[in-house]
């Protein structure tokens, strides 16, 4: 591992709490979120929501509207207000748009980016979404998935560009995360 790999904070996965590693990756930082700051956002978004009745089922002290209480698979909506909570703006990349349209080498306003992008797992039998974060530490792009052994390090801008044209073949979301001006 090369020196500057090693100042990289990379947090691993554990079960499905992926957007909680991806937070913390991208703020480089392993206390910027925890389980229980995500799941009192996730709790707040179904407070807030005006049809929240419509949300009580059997299972619903298990499956909330916004993540799952066993094993974390916190959605989008989570995500998003925990990053504004921190000054943050997300914007859905246009994937009609390629990665090309993406600015990586431009100002420091775009912090990462965040991806969603569709699993399979089991043979196909298991189906669900995972969260990745790419992001540029000291000048060189990373990905920090937190289902990699360690940080992968792109060559440049292209590969960066290269990665995410590729997810989003296979079904990816890309969402930009900005620093608020």
């Amino acid at each position: 591992m090369a020196e500057s790999e090693s100042q990289i904070y990379h947090e691993r996965q554990r079960l499905q709490f992926c957007l909680l590693h991806s937070l913390n990756n991208l703020f480089q930082d392993k206390d910027a979120f925890t389980r229980e700051s995500l799941n009192s956002i996730a709790e707040k978004l179904v407070e807030d929501d005006p049809n929240k009745e419509t949300w009580t089922t059997p299972l619903s002290l298990l499956l909330k509207p916004h993540h799952n209480t066993l094993t974390g698979n916190y959605d989008v909506n989570v995500m998003i207000t925990a990053l504004e909570g921190k000054g943050k703006s997300v914007v859905w990349h246009d994937k009609r748009s390629g990665a090309s349209s993406i600015d990586l080498d431009g100002t420091d306003t775009l912090m990462g980016i965040v991806l969603n992008v569709p699993v399979k797992r089991y043979g196909g039998l298991w189906r669900s979404r995972h969260w990745v974060v790419v992001r540029r530490i000291n000048g060189v792009w990373y990905n920090l998935d937190s289902d990699l052994v360690v940080p992968q390090m792109f060559k440049d801008g292209d590969e960066v560009r290269g990665f995410l044209d590729q997810n989003l073949s296979l079904g990816a979301e890309v969402l930009l995360v900005t620093n608020n001006a």
